[in-house]
């Protein structure tokens, strides 16, 4: 079955319990991998579905400055990227141990994200 080019989608455990209710949030605690190339990303991605830890698959992985486990900090809504801050704003929070991401990647003018939220303010 072929995959539809729509919003990327958290992946957990139990993916149903993602779409409920999120807390209303104008600010979050993200953390990111970024690679250029898609075939990359997908490396990465494939170490996170081997139950790695997203801070360590981001230090292996990240081509930006957030190499040290991808940490971005606290974002507000409106310093983001389009496609990055939708992803990221319909993310339930997690922990790196434990990460609920976007797969597919999300594709930003910058290359290929995988995202987590860490806190939602």
């Amino acid at each position: 079955m072929a995959k539809k080019k729509s919003a990327p989608q958290a992946k957990t455990a139990e993916p149903e319990k993602t779409e409920k209710k999120l807390k209303s949030s104008n600010a979050i605690s993200v953390r990111h991998i970024l690679c250029e190339k898609h075939s990359k990303i997908m490396d990465a991605i494939a170490e996170l579905k081997n139950n790695a830890r997203f801070d360590k698959v981001a230090e292996k992985y990240s081509e930006d400055k957030a190499k040290a486990g991808g940490n971005l900090g606290k974002q507000n809504r409106g310093s983001m990227v389009g496609p990055f801050q939708d992803a990221a704003f319909a993310l339930p929070e997690s922990t790196c141990d434990k990460p609920v991401y976007t797969d597919p990647p999300v594709k930003t003018k910058f290359g290929y994200h995988i995202i987590m939220v860490e806190k939602r303010y």
